[in-house]
């Protein structure tokens, strides 16, 4: 594997030695069944999605966005409580830790035709995650594309502020920690009532940016900016963000971001 994101027949010529075939078809509802020795159900079901209006300090719901968006083809065992996104340039790519792992996530694309992210399309279904201390929180973790490279991050169990760092090694076909990274990174200057147990993170072309959910409330971010040596507080950043009409029914637990190239974007998962 030489890349994390590819298209459908490289991909499954990637992985045919792993045992996983990509589905060449997505689906409607609830599915199971095997596909190359994989179980393949629907423990996910779909993406509320918002969208930032400029000149504001607000995520919409719906607005010039898909409002919801179907999650199709997850294996049985994906870990719904642990996921993350990004866009790279090309696609917007969803993904969760399996269920019981901290070192196996799975990726899904975004399929313009189906409008619905399908597992393995245009991507490697399954990818590794390796090294790190034994301090890392893997009980939540984020993702970016920065223009250059595919980067993953975990928060520090003993100080949540401290994040420790992945990047997608080509050779190795992994996420490896400190590999073209700073292997750790501080959050500073961040509100008494921030809850690091709810957080994301994108690169927008020009800054790295931080969101951390407000302790008690599903519909108030704070916004970090990566100053070149931290994320601070504010910096290059609007500090105070809300997100306003999301579904009563969409799960307030927790919440992800990414940058497509044009448009700033914020999700939580459907019921």
């Amino acid at each position: 594997m030489t890349h994390p994101a590819m298209n459908r027949r490289q991909a499954s010529a990637a992985v045919l030695g792993l045992s996983l075939f990509l589905l060449a078809a997505c689906g409607t509802g609830a599915r199971s069944g095997a596909v190359g020795g994989v179980e393949l159900t629907q423990q996910v079901s779909s993406l509320d999605q918002a969208a930032y209006q400029p000149g504001t300090n607000r995520y919409v719901y719906g607005l010039d966005s898909f409002a919801n968006i179907r999650i199709v083809d997850a294996p049985a065992d994906v870990d719904s409580s642990r996921w993350a996104m990004l866009h790279d340039g090309s696609t917007n790519r969803l993904y969760f830790f399996r269920r019981g792992s901290n070192d196996t996530i799975y990726q899904f694309g975004f399929n313009p035709a189906s409008t619905s992210y399908e597992y393995g399309y245009d991507s490697i279904a399954e990818l590794g995650v390796v090294g790190g201390p034994p301090t890392r929180d893997p009980t939540s973790f984020a993702m970016l594309h920065d223009g250059v490279d595919y980067r993953l991050y975990m928060r520090d169990m003993s100080d949540p502020t401290l994040i420790h760092q992945w990047a997608f090694n080509r050779a190795t076909g992994a996420y490896e920690y400190g590999y073209r990274s700073i292997s750790t990174i501080r959050t500073t200057e961040a509100p008494p009532d921030a809850d690091f147990s709810r957080w994301a993170m994108l690169h927008d072309g020009t800054t790295y940016r931080q969101y951390v959910a407000q302790k008690g409330n599903s519909d108030t971010l704070y916004q970090f900016g990566f100053d070149g040596r931290e994320y601070r507080f504010g910096a290059s950043s609007i500090p105070v963000l809300e997100v306003v009409d999301m579904p009563s029914d969409s799960d307030r637990g927790g919440f992800t971001v990414l940058h497509d190239g044009s448009a700033y974007r914020y999700y939580q998962q459907g019921r």
